[in-house]
């Protein structure tokens, strides 16, 4: 029985088939065994083969390099497929290797596909005549030959390795195909969308077979009849390409539910850290006869699944137990086989790596986001459509971090990973919440808010803090440290935190009262939304209490009045003047001679006013219109001397000090013109809108902005002789100076 004849009409059989290589020349990929100057080539070339087995994934090649091996030979060339052949047919082809060389004096070389099929017995029975001469053994496996061939026939063979075919291999078979006039599709003119040969090429996964199956089903179907006439133009869609080729799923069954029982029951040990359990599912396994490759398969798996980022280090261990055993082999490999999987039942556990399946779902279920224009790629269309503006660089900042927007619009604020309280995720976890928070604070600042757009009267005394705001991430998390240094609190202290955002301010404080409770007050549903999904991640008995109140003054009236708040810690809660006042005054009334309160608020100053980086005859106008559009908002006037009387007036003994900050941001000509319709169209001559315009876009312009640190704490708070029951206390205090 020969493998490569075939009563088949050539035309009718499948495009892989038709194919195959006939002579080195044409064959593609294996470089590494079948080189220039390579053993094996030399072999088959001079027709001096002794017995090999090829090993390797299915589509590598490992058949076909035996049919070029049969067309290249003088000896007489058998083949046996072992799934279909036993003994019988074995002895068939053994007594007619043996008529041919006595007889003739003709050498046989007896090709064996997926010769690990064959039991030991029928092995057995191949071996003398291998070793006598009788035929030479071309065997060809997807199994390690080391585990699944007979040891005496390995050690009497060469050992040759095929890998998954490289991409570039791929492309080249299939640009064979599509160019050979005889075999292939060189009598059509195929041409593909962009993208869809690159599809086939990629999911075919380094298997020529299935990338031919692809494309033959490709190229077949995309015409109405097969074959049409002589230089008819096929078109292949990336559709139809995506519809041809389907990831492969293969199961391995050795010994049926036992199979899939015993594995089962040893991955649940090593997950659930039973050691003893561990040693005996393998033990079971191996005794078996189970393939070792398959059992270190599932522990990399767990590794990942089961361990993942609670020890990092698991799949190394568990790679370099593999790796030893490809060298070591059976018996002594089993040592490696037991540490590995001794290493992953005893290490820390975390499941969180299954996180990446909640994304896939969202990915499958909901419509695919737009990429955040910050995150598109510049290289191609910067000019046309600014993709890639705004990006923000992390290595260009402090720790090579910056909050910005990542994920699509309409998942901002979607958690997927969950860090556990173990190993390594531990030790990484208060950093992922804290990024969170400072990204979801930048995203609720940014978001909505550019500069100088906003509402008749409710926004207009916002427009010196929107313009401050632009990188305000960045900012609060200076801020925030500056605020926090030096601060210590009991481990089970009430803090209070007022216009908590999404948290900047909560999250350091809640660090300090692991024992103690948190309170909240935020002035959207949407801040209260986020901060209740970052708490989720707490045992319920931590997570804060949060409070919505637009004002801030009904929510601290309604705590209770039994609560001792150790820390009170708010940020701009002026931006109102006289909402401010109120809420200094309540500040006051909570606080008690140990509470810590912490204050963080920004300065407007005319320095950052549009008509601070604008020369020439429009600044004078300019001037004038912001003096206007201001004048409704005392608080865009004031400077540091203002605000210490304000301070001074409520805390007498605050310690304030300033941090000025910067930023550079560039203006296009969409920005220009929002602002020119939001404001300054009301207070300047229409005339001037190109002036204006052109001023501003396309420039790299400076934003500077102030922010007051300001601390009361206990021992800076010790005033002799002053009774701080007395409501007035601030104002003896001031007598007394």
């Amino acid at each position: 029985m020969d493998l490569f004849e075939s009563s088949i009409d050539h035309e009718s059989e499948p495009l892989a088939s038709r194919m195959r290589p006939r002579t080195l020349e044409e064959y593609v990929g294996q470089e590494h065994i079948l080189g220039k100057g390579r053993l094996l080539r030399r072999a088959i070339q001079l027709d001096q083969l002794s017995s090999i087995i090829f090993y390797g994934p299915p589509g590598t090649g490992k058949t076909t390099l035996a049919r070029v091996i049969a067309n290249t030979t003088k000896s007489h060339f058998s083949t046996l497929n072992a799934v279909l052949a036993g003994l019988k047919e074995l002895e068939v082809e053994i007594n007619a290797a043996r008529e041919r060389r006595s007889l003739h004096g003709i050498k046989t070389i007896l090709f064996i596909d997926e010769v690990h099929r064959w039991n030991k017995r029928q092995q057995d029975a191949l071996l003398p005549w291998v070793e006598n001469g009788t035929v030479i053994l071309i065997g060809a496996t997807t199994e390690n030959p080391y585990f699944e061939v007979n040891a005496a026939l390995v050690s009497r063979s060469r050992i040759f390795q095929l890998r998954k075919l490289e991409d570039k291999d791929l492309e080249k078979i299939a640009r064979q195909a599509l160019a050979d006039r005889e075999r292939g599709y060189g009598k059509f003119d195929v041409e593909f969308e962009e993208g869809a040969l690159e599809h086939l090429i990629s999911v075919s996964g380094g298997d020529a077979r299935s990338l031919l199956n692809a494309l033959e089903l490709a190229v077949e179907t995309s015409v109405e009849n097969f074959p049409p006439f002589e230089g008819t133009r096929i078109y292949i869609s990336k559709e139809t390409a995506e519809e041809s080729i389907q990831k492969k799923a293969v199961l391995y069954d050795k010994e049926g539910d036992y199979h899939f029982d015993v594995i089962s029951a040893f991955i649940k040990s090593i997950r659930g850290s039973d050691p003893d359990a561990t040693l005996y599912w393998l033990a079971r396994m191996v005794a078996a006869g189970e393939d070792p490759r398959f059992i270190f398969r599932r522990m990399l798996i767990s590794a990942s699944e089961d361990v993942g980022l609670a020890d990092p280090d698991a799949i190394h261990i568990v790679e370099s137990c593999a790796s030893a055993f490809d060298r070591i082999g059976l018996p002594e490999g089993r040592f490696h086989l037991a540490q590995a999987a001794l290493y992953l039942a005893t290490t820390e556990k975390s499941n969180s790596t299954l996180s990446f399946f909640d994304a896939l779902s969202d990915v499958e279920k909901e419509s695919r986001d737009d990429v955040p224009n910050h995150l598109r790629d510049d290289s191609r269309d910067k000019e046309g459509f600014g993709h890639g503006k705004g990006y923000l660089y992390p290595h260009s900042f402090k720790d090579h971090w910056v909050a910005q927007q990542y994920l699509p619009s309409s998942l901002v604020g979607k958690i997927y990973y969950h860090p556990g309280n173990l190993g390594y995720e531990k030790s990484i976890k208060d950093r992922v919440t804290e990024h969170r928070m400072e990204q979801l604070e930048s995203i609720n600042i940014d978001e909505g808010n550019e500069v100088l757009t906003w509402s008749p009267e409710d926004r207009r005394r916002d427009l010196w803090l929107n313009r401050a705001m632009s990188l305000r991430s960045m900012e609060l998390r200076k801020i925030r440290d500056r605020l926090y240094e030096g601060i210590t609190i009991p481990r089970h202290a009430n803090v209070l935190i007022i216009n908590a955002g999404t948290g900047v301010l909560l999250y350091p404080a809640m660090k300090m009262n692991p024992e103690g409770s948190s309170t909240a007050i935020v002035r959207k549903k949407e801040e209260k939304d986020a901060l209740e999904h970052l708490s989720n991640e707490l045992d319920e008995l931590l997570r804060p209490s949060i409070l919505i109140d637009p004002e801030y003054v009904n929510a601290i009236d309604s705590l209770d009045e039994d609560i001792d708040f150790s820390l009170i810690a708010a940020r701009d809660i002026l931006i109102d003047l006289n909402k401010g006042k109120m809420i200094l005054k309540k500040i006051r009334e909570l606080a008690n001679d140990k509470t810590v309160i912490l204050i963080a608020t920004s300065i407007a100053r005319r320095s950052s006013r549009v008509s601070s980086f604008i020369e020439g005859k429009l600044k004078g106008k300019l001037e004038d219109a912001e003096e206007k559009i201001y004048s409704s908002s005392s608080l865009s006037n004031w400077d540091e001397k203002d605000l210490e009387k304000l301070i001074r007036s409520y805390f007498p003994s605050a310690m304030i000090e300033y941090m000025n900050l910067s930023e550079t941001r560039h203006i296009d000509e969409a920005v220009a013109k929002t602002w020119w319709n939001k404001s300054y169209s009301k207070y300047l001559d229409k005339t001037l809108m190109n002036d204006f315009v052109s001023s501003l876009k396309e420039k790299d312009v400076p934003f500077r902005s102030t922010s007051a640190i300001i601390k009361i704490t206990p021992e800076k708070r010790e005033i002799e002789g002053v009774d701080r029951s007395n409501e007035d206390w601030m104002s003896v205090h001031e007598k007394t100076k």
